[in-house]
């Protein structure tokens, strides 16, 4: 794309060739980092703040609390999330309601068939300078950067430009033109499904799926949540909110969680738990391997582990429990299972085999 500038504008001559260098890194302006910190200090001091942070949220978000919970849980992580609902749930609300009460930018791509990857991410423009008459390479930003972005109908868009997230989310860089841009910490993804309308949708590659750290299913609200729903009705309910924790604060409790401990009996369940979702092992169940064509990788082992310092920080503990796995499994665990003809065949959902291998694999390791 060139900008359209008056002839005299234009420098006689062609245009000197312009070669980028080998992959430098541009950084996004950041924050120093705060001085360290004792964790344990740190984790009780931001602790009694998550309770008014879900009460923040609950001013716009009738219900769903679960969901609400298990996306900061996630943000506290480093992880991504997967909300996978009927239109009308409040999705897009609730992901901008944590934004505003996290006081971190926000931004929404509504995702197309027609959308290119340069619309996430950004493109270079070239521009002409008036003062010097020299033609140069302007990169403009994409949507990507921001530090909540909302991905809404992720599976309306071809595997091509779904594709141009992968880097965002693991690396938290772009790379655009041979420069490699870093995004803003703290840099969380939330996309959007809906799994009733499969017409004109491409479902996400596999690669991308595992990138995501929860699945969340987003469900109807009861009678009495949905008349609270009625009755409050607002064209301007993001107004209510007012923000609960800083950036600075945010990246501290964030440092802190990562540092909680988790016992070696803990890391074995979580690691036996995950090996028995593969059906290839050699002691895989007889219904994991009629029901189960592919399992989870070992990046689902690190996942549990992960949420599960979150969930235990933010519940004012400083150690990982095995309940905090069980917990946390259908979560992590439901978007990387395969099930094969045959799962189909008996109606036996994901969840539905996730909690049959929690009642089976034992927390307690047998000798």
């Amino acid at each position: 794309m060139m900008k359209d500038l008056p002839p005299e504008a234009t420098p006689p001559g062609p245009p000197p060739l312009i070669v980028p260098l080998a992959n430098p890194v541009v950084a996004v302006p950041t924050r120093p980092p705060p001085a360290p910190l004792d964790p344990v200090a740190v984790i009780e001091q931001i602790r009694p703040k998550i309770p008014r942070l879900l009460q923040e949220i609950g001013k716009v978000i009738v219900g769903q609390e679960d969901v609400i919970a298990a996306a900061i849980n996630a943000l506290f992580c480093r992880g991504h999330c997967l909300l996978v609902g009927v239109p009308g749930l409040a999705k897009t609300l609730l992901v901008h309601a944590l934004a505003r009460s996290l006081e971190l930018s926000f931004s929404r791509i509504q995702f197309t068939p027609d959308l290119m990857p340069s619309d996430i991410t950004g493109t270079e423009i070239l521009e002409n300078d008036p003062a010097t008459g020299h033609r140069r390479f302007v990169f403009t930003r994409g949507p990507v950067f921001a530090q909540i972005l909302l991905a809404d109908e992720i599976n309306r868009t071809p595997p091509k430009t779904q594709s141009a997230l992968l880097e965002a989310m693991q690396e938290k860089t772009v790379t655009v033109a041979g420069k490699v841009y870093r995004l803003e910490e703290p840099f969380m993804v939330l996309a959007t499904q809906n799994p009733i309308e499969q017409e004109g949708t491409y479902p996400l590659p596999e690669a991308q799926l595992d990138r995501f750290l929860f699945e969340l299913l987003v469900d109807y609200p009861t009678l009495q949540q949905e008349k609270h729903i009625v009755e409050q009705h607002s064209f301007a309910p993001l107004d209510k909110i007012k923000p609960v924790l800083t950036c600075d604060e945010l990246l501290r409790f964030r440092d802190a969680i990562a540092k909680v401990p988790a016992p070696s009996n803990v890391i074995d369940y979580a690691v036996r738990l995950v090996r028995a979702t593969r059906p290839n092992a050699g002691d895989s169940f007889d219904y994991i391997r009629r029901w189960i064509r592919w399992g989870a990788s070992p990046r689902a082992s690190q996942h549990l582990i992960m949420a599960g310092r979150s969930r235990a920080a933010c519940e004012g503990r400083f150690n990982v429990s095995c309940e905090d796995v069980a917990a946390l499994a259908p979560l992590v665990l439901r978007h990387r299972l395969i099930r094969t003809f045959q799962a189909d065949a008996e109606g036996k959902t994901t969840d539905d085999i996730i909690a049959q291998l929690l009642r089976d694999v034992p927390r307690d390791s047998i000798k």
